[in-house]
């Protein structure tokens, strides 16, 4: 069955229906949001930094309307930055009170519609109320444009016609339910055409009732993420200074919040002067001094910040305020990218131990990349043996490295030449291991690069030893540089304030020590 023309397209309606049952049910990762900026917010770990101003009492009404601001901007957040954001229904814990309560509740309706369609003869109050509820449904996916489809819905399930007939011991309700199902077929989306094929084969009216239902809510949640996807587009335009007026509401309301960001690029300034002025020739002029100050630009010192947070220490360093409610994001490419140079060092190690024998064999990196995979699993745990983990990745990959020898014709490792590769996969947890460190320095090379590049549509090339991992690489560069350029089009003008001061005092830094030397 393909999808109709008459597929409900109905977007900013809905979707403001949609953010508001958001708020709703998702109450925790919101409070999450909220706890995150109260901690990482001024006055949480600043007993040292002087206060430009004293706090000013706040009231419970500004506390509930920031958070609500909060709240919205980090739904509108999700949904430009996660191309996969989905909504989908709230389940409750299985032996929650909540569920218990709704179940029994749910059972005494369903069972009061049986006892009434068993009366003799039926009677039809719950039935026709239950048949109002769809009718509201299925016309709710329509769009104005509909007339066809609308008539139909409206002629059909005419309420006060179906009530005239149960009175008169006229109504056909399986007739109407045929017609029900028949208009969900035309209105769902393809994925739903086999529970639209299940519910023909059900006989007895009420279960036929509970399923229908059951999937005209899976309905209203492809409708609800159609309209996600269509307003992706114009929300991402909007978002930018839907997200700046918020976070400028959450300021007004903290004193000093911007120190961590101050911090934050004052820390990646400082990294690229030491740089520039490494560069600097042992005797210079002002010009070429001033020459290597303007380099140090805005982009430039952004760039080099939010690279910095590939390395932080969530545990012991605050978040920058701006990036706060994409902290838990960076952490996760964080840790992806820890992962991929473990990964990236055994196959390099193991490849060049096999020669050129392996080097073209098809599926023999993934497979090796596989192992890894599994046996790393849960490597940032804090109970996680990377040591023994290892062991267990060079007995692996050694057993599957053998076996891919003899069935290409090749001699496989003699127990000497094993242990030597063994020995060099367990060398990886060595944290000054010297492969580890270079494979780390690329794969930063390659992110600076492609932030650097990141207007233009192609990745920049894969520098040397990371060809094995291309795709794992380029997969997490597309994912971190779009999420750095989200938060670059919201936070430009803070960056823009905060960097103006910093980069004039940077660049006395560098014409003094040009001059110096």
């Amino acid at each position: 069955m393909s999808q109709n023309p008459d597929k409900p397209h109905s977007s900013e309606e809905k979707l403001s229906g949609v953010e508001d049952g958001q708020e709703e049910s998702s109450d925790n990762p919101d409070r999450s949001v909220r706890k995150r900026i109260r901690q990482s917010a001024p006055g949480s770990h600043r007993d040292d930094t002087p206060k430009s101003s004293p706090p000013r009492p706040v009231s419970i009404e500004e506390l509930m309307e920031t958070a609500k601001g909060v709240t919205n901007m980090a739904l509108a957040h999700e949904i430009v930055v996660n191309g996969d954001f989905q909504i989908k229904p709230a389940e409750l814990p299985e032996h929650s009170l909540e569920k218990k309560v709704r179940d029994i509740v749910h059972k005494a309706f369903w069972d009061c519609l049986e006892a009434q369609l068993k009366e003799d003869p039926p009677t039809y109050d719950h039935a026709i109320k239950l048949l109002g509820e769809i009718k509201e449904t299925l016309l709710s996916f329509l769009l104005p444009g509909h007339t066809r489809l609308r008539s139909q819905i409206t002629e059909v399930l005419d309420l006060d016609l179906i009530k005239q007939e149960a009175e008169n011991g006229a109504l056909d309700i399986s007739k109407l339910v045929e017609f029900v199902i028949g208009m969900m077929g035309t209105l769902c989306a393809p994925a739903r055409d086999d529970e639209i094929k299940k519910l023909k084969d059900i006989r007895e009216i009420v279960p036929l009732f509970r399923a229908i239902f059951s999937v005209l809510d899976l309905m209203k949640m492809d409708m609800a993420n159609f309209a996600v996807s269509s307003i992706r587009p114009k929300l991402m335009q909007q978002s930018a200074e839907y997200e700046r007026k918020k976070f400028q509401e959450f300021l007004e309301k903290q004193p000093n919040s911007l120190d961590f960001v101050t911090r934050w690029l004052q820390e990646a300034a400082d990294d690229l002067v030491k740089l520039r002025c490494k560069m600097l020739p042992p005797h210079c002029s002002d010009d070429s001094a001033t020459g290597g100050a303007s380099a140090l630009s805005s982009t430039a010192v952004q760039n080099q910040a939010y690279l910095k947070l590939l390395k932080w220490d969530h545990v012991n360093r605050p978040f920058p305020e701006t990036v706060l409610m994409d902290q838990s994001r960076f952490q996760e490419i964080q840790l992806e990218l820890e992962q991929l140079v473990v990964t990236g060092t055994v196959l390099l190690v193991t490849f060049s131990a096999a020669g050129a024998a392996l080097v073209d064999v098809p599926g023999f990196a993934e497979k090796i990349k596989s192992i890894v995979k599994v046996l790393l699993a849960g490597m940032h745990h804090p109970s996680f043996n990377l040591q023994e983990s290892l062991a267990s990745v060079a007995e692996k990959v050694c057993a599957e490295l053998n076996s891919c020898l003899s069935q290409h014709g090749f001699t496989p490792f003699s127990a000497e030449r094993e242990t030597v590769l063994k020995g060099q996969i367990q060398a990886v947890a060595n944290p000054d291991n010297t492969i580890c460190k270079l494979l780390d320095s690329r794969i930063q090379k390659f992110l600076e690069n492609y932030l650097a590049s990141s207007h233009q549509k192609l990745l920049p090339a894969v520098p040397g030893g990371l060809s094995p991992i291309q795709r794992e690489l380029e997969e997490i560069a597309v994912k971190y540089v779009r999420l750095v350029n989200c938060n670059k089009m919201v936070f430009s003008p803070y960056y823009d304030a905060v960097l103006g001061k910093i980069l004039t005092k940077e660049e006395s830094r560098l014409v003094g020590k040009a001059e110096e030397s």
